[in-house]
């Protein structure tokens, strides 16, 4: 994770223009989140693609989602491996028993 900030980072500071406010970010990634349903809704929904809309895929669309967290954790200062291992340890204490676990002895 540290290093796809590192080169998010290295990316966004060529430019003069820099990082966009946060809530600019935030924008973005409600922008891209709706692409990615807009393509979810195509694959497995009840509205198939237009002839003239353009072909993407759920790999673009969940890594424009991911190069916007980036940008708006580097923006914040925010380490996102940390921020990965916090909310793991949230579901791994929290809500350890909320989900009805595989019986290993099924398989």
């Amino acid at each position: 994770m540290q290093q796809m900030q590192a080169e998010v980072d290295s990316y966004i500071s060529q430019f003069k223009e820099g990082y966009f406010s946060p809530l600019a970010m935030l924008a973005r990634l409600t922008e891209e989140t709706g692409e990615l349903a807009r393509e979810i809704n195509h694959y497995y929904g009840e509205k198939p693609k237009k002839d003239s809309e353009e072909e993407k895929t759920l790999e673009q669309e969940v890594g424009d989602i991911l190069f916007v967290m980036i940008c708006l954790a580097n923006s914040l200062n925010i380490d996102m491996e940390e921020s990965f291992n916090l909310v793991m340890n949230k579901f791994q204490t929290r809500d350890k028993d909320r989900w009805t676990r595989i019986d290993k002895t099924e398989e």
